[in-house]
C-alpha cells in the first residue's frame, strides 16, 4: 500500500453516511476501519492494520503514565468500528459528526497511514499556518 494521499470533498447524506474515495477503498473493501475522534478538529479513520499499531502505542502510554487512563478512555469510548457498505460508504455517528463540526459536506484527507475527515473550513484554517522549522524539515525530505 502506498498510503492514503490526496483530498476529496464529499457530501454527507441525511443518514450520516459518506462515501470514501475509490483509491482509499482499494484493498480495504472487506476489512473494518476504526473511526475515532482523537483531536478536536477532525475524525481519524484507521484501517485495521494501522489501528493495531495505535492500540499498542496507547497501551504502552498508559502503562508508563497511568494518570492518562481517563483521557484514553474518553477517546476509546467514542471510537467506532465501521465497515464499507456496497456503495463504499461509512456511517459517521451523530455525536462524532457534531463533535468536529461536520455539516452536509466533509473533506476526506489522506494522512499516509490513516484517513482524516474534516469540516472544510476548519481544514483550511488549520493548514494555512506556516512554520519555518517544519518548512526546513520538509525541504530536506523532498530534496
Amino acid at each position: 500500500m502506498a498510503g492514503f494521499l490526496g483530498s476529496y470533498l464529499h457530501q454527507i447524506d441525511a443518514k450520516g453516511r459518506i462515501s470514501l474515495p475509490a483509491s482509499f477503498r482499494r484493498g480495504h473493501e472487506t476489512e473494518p476501519f476504526i473511526l475515532v475522534c482523537a483531536q478536536t478538529d477532525a475524525l481519524s479513520l484507521y484501517p485495521e492494520e494501522s489501528w493495531i499499531d495505535v492500540q499498542a502505542e496507547l497501551r504502552d502510554l498508559v502503562r508508563r503514565n497511568p494518570e492518562y487512563r481517563p483521557m484514553l478512555l474518553s477517546v476509546t469510548a467514542n471510537a467506532n468500528e465501521v465497515s464499507l457498505d456496497k456503495q463504499g460508504r461509512i456511517l459517521i455517528p451523530d455525536r462524532l459528526r457534531h463533535g468536529v463540526g461536520l455539516g452536509s459536506e466533509a473533506l476526506i484527507v489522506g494522512a499516509i497511514n490513516k484517513i482524516e475527515i474534516w469540516e472544510p473550513g476548519r481544514f483550511d484554517a488549520s493548514t494555512s499556518v506556516s512554520d519555518e522549522v517544519f518548512d526546513t524539515h520538509v525541504r530536506t525530505i523532498f530534496s
